[in-house]
């Protein structure tokens, strides 16, 4: 080979290399593009579906807040005037798809009040009682279905996963009210020892306040981590236990690191994807709260506000806190995949 010929190869040999690298790096804006539109579409198809859906339910909207009266027929025409219902079913369609682009989701037909303002005023109750249930039942479940996980087999894992399963299936409406039968109303010589619903008993203020709340926090968030902690604790074992066969923690274990390590350092971060994935679907679900749960405890955020709205029903209350709870999870999952190149660059390829 002579030495005219090097300088090309060598430039050859790094246009090769820059290849890949340029390929890299233009494959993760490109997932991202395609994940965002996605979401978009997503998010329109919610709205669409937002809108019909609730008008399948059965009764009318305007005799419903008459409360039983007697109303002329002028007055309920003058009523569905004031909202809208004369209008066609199209014209509807259009007007609410209009505002609600701008964040107008119309007036509460019961509450006589914008629909956001609705949910900004319910929303922070709801992110207390989800949030940090959420919390518990996440680090809970990582806890025990590592450690399942690790001690497959033996009767640790075998009463763990009984336990989960149990819990899992069980109701959680069901499960609230035994908890109220048993904790608040009491039963035998037990005591009632926590308040049977609702958020504070009034009239606190300061940590009395605070702690009043917390009280009245206990047994709703009891009800939520017990019946969703098993889900984490089962897609973390199973994500672990298809680890554990693998070659690199073979070797880590041949290098002589402690098995706590090879746990801690090698498997568990390599079996997180699958478990992300559900704590970012759960997170989502932190927004919409649990309708159930709220309303066996007359909590008074978003999930015992929707029961309310379906009562009626107050369609743009209705179709407004649908649209939150789905954006709310149609985001999480968008980020989850956004987060997933971060943990694994294959996924973007």
């Amino acid at each position: 080979m002579t030495a005219d010929a090097t300088p090309a190869l060598v430039e050859d040999k790094q246009q090769a290399a820059s290849g890949p690298r340029v390929r890299k790096s233009s494959a993760y804006p490109r997932y991202l593009a395609g994940k965002l539109a996605g979401a978009a579409v997503s998010l329109l198809a919610v709205l669409v579906t937002s809108f019909f859906l609730f008008r399948l339910i059965p009764g009318d909207p305007v005799k419903t807040m008459t409360g039983g009266r007697q109303v002329s027929a002028e007055q309920l025409a003058a009523y569905r005037a004031e909202f809208g219902l004369d209008l066609p079913l199209w014209r509807q369609f259009t007007d609410y798809c209009g505002k609600a682009l701008t964040g107008d989701f119309g007036t509460s037909y019961q509450f006589r009040a914008p629909v956001i303002d609705k949910i900004t005023e319910a929303l922070p109750n709801t992110l207390l009682l989800t949030g940090t249930a959420f919390v518990l039942y996440t680090a809970l479940g990582i806890f025990l279905g590592t450690r399942s996980a690790w001690r497959h087999g033996r009767l640790g894992d075998r009463l763990n996963t009984g336990l989960a399963l149990t819990l899992y299936s069980i109701p959680s409406f069901w499960l609230g009210l035994l908890l109220i039968i048993v904790l608040s109303v009491g039963i035998g010589p037990l005591p009632g020892m926590f308040p049977t619903g609702g958020m504070e008993s009034g009239g606190e203020q300061g940590f009395a306040h605070v702690l009043d709340v917390a009280h009245h926090l206990v047994l709703p968030v009891v009800t939520l981590v017990a019946v969703e902690y098993g889900q984490t604790l089962l897609v973390t074992r199973s994500a672990l236990l298809d680890e554990m066969g693998s070659d690199y923690l073979t070797t880590a274990r041949a290098k002589g690191l402690r098995d706590d390590l090879v746990r801690r350092r090698h498997a568990v971060p390599n079996a997180l994807l699958p478990t992300v994935t559900l704590i970012f679907i759960n997170l989502g679900r932190t927004v919409a709260g649990v309708i159930l749960v709220e309303t066996v405890f007359s909590w008074p955020g978003l999930g015992g506000l929707f029961y309310q709205a379906l009562s009626v029903p107050d369609l743009p209350l209705v179709q407004g806190l649908f649209f939150v709870f789905a954006a709310a999870v149609i985001l999480m999952n968008t980020l989850a995949d956004l987060v997933y190149p971060l943990l694994d660059p294959r996924v973007a390829r």
